[in-house]
């Protein structure tokens, strides 16, 4: 087939060429659309841990945007934007024609002085980036590895309801919250909007650095750019009806915690916490079973775990899928 395709590098995420009504609609075309690749994630992801250089190339064809690929260069490598804290990461759109990608991949190249070469960072399993890359890198003899692969399980609620339904009656999280109703006053509030969230936000901060402060993962939010960045999130995302938060309340305190999103019916166990002095009582479970109930009042499709490959995922998930880090050199490049 041969298709004309034209690119452009964008003058960031406020170049009138692209909005976010145009960018979250190309999503649909990705077999696994997600939060982390919406325009407002990306967007305020640049805005506070954005380095090095933001190459936003898209591809059009008769002056229509037909994908975009959101990435930036730093040490000569270019990487997806969002790569760190993003559970899943791919191009926007169908980069399926074979001139498609190899002219963005080219643009991109075309941008950085002693360009060295591409990783993609967390690329779901079943996306055609895999073969895509793979044909590009045939085309220009290049090198072309897998460079890692995390789990990421999940719970399909749609295809498999009775599994939802028994997940909600496990003895385990039963107990733990019917103890809680027993000994006190147990109240589950769920918010979407900023003005209902902001309010909590430094105290789920605190009590998450208080979670892990005892493990050898502290707790991201000792960094004061990652309270930015997701105070900032729930004031982009406020009116988009993708943000889940969660705050569980036992005689007036708050026991847990929990950030997330529903986007597009994709439900996602994101940023939890609990109060790590009635660790014994297990408010982490009271805190599950509320999620997955309001995933299922919501209809949702799947209730995601993200990655990693945590016990207690392992119970709950009906499937577990992987996200693939890819790499792509010029055989004169070392790897």
């Amino acid at each position: 087939m041969n298709s004309t395709f034209t690119f452009r590098l964008l003058d960031g995420f406020d170049d009138p060429l692209i909005n976010k009504d145009i960018w979250n609609e190309l999503l649909i075309n990705n077999p696994e659309n997600n939060i982390f690749m919406t325009f407002q994630w990306q967007k305020v992801w640049w805005e506070i841990f954005g380095r090095g250089k933001l190459l936003l190339i898209v591809a059009q064809q008769e002056d229509k945007i037909i994908a975009i690929a959101p990435l930036f260069e730093d040490g000569q490598m270019i990487f997806f934007a969002g790569s760190g804290g993003s559970d899943y990461l791919d191009f926007i759109g169908n980069i399926d024609e074979p001139d498609l990608l190899d002219g963005i991949l080219n643009m991109a190249i075309e941008q950085v002085s002693g360009f060295l070469g591409f990783r993609f960072y967390h690329v779901l399993e079943n996306s055609k980036t895999k073969c895509n890359l793979k044909k590009v890198a045939q085309k220009k003899e290049w090198n072309f590895y897998e460079e890692g692969e995390l789990p990421a399980p999940i719970l399909a609620i749609k295809e498999f309801p009775e599994k939802a339904e028994q997940a909600i009656r496990k003895k385990s999280l039963v107990r733990h919250e019917a103890w809680f109703a027993k000994n006190g006053i147990l109240k589950v509030e769920h918010f979407q909007r900023s003005e209902e969230i902001l309010p909590h936000l430094t105290e789920f901060f605190d009590q998450h650095k208080n979670r892990w402060a005892q493990t050898n993962f502290p707790s991201l939010f000792h960094d004061s750019k990652q309270q930015l960045f997701y105070r900032r999130l729930c004031e982009t995302l406020s009116h988009t009806e993708w943000l889940r938060f969660t705050r569980v309340v036992w005689q007036d305190n708050s026991i847990a915690f929990h950030l997330g999103f529903n986007f597009r019916g994709n439900f996602l166990w994101y940023k939890p916490s609990f109060n790590i002095s009635m660790a014994k009582r297990s408010p982490g479970e009271v805190l599950l079973r509320q999620l997955i109930l309001k995933a299922l009042d919501e209809q949702a499709i799947t209730f995601d775990f993200g990655i990693g490959d945590e016990e207690f995922k392992k119970r709950f998930a009906t499937n577990t899928r992987l996200v693939k880090t890819w790499g792509l050199y010029p055989k004169t490049s070392e790897k």
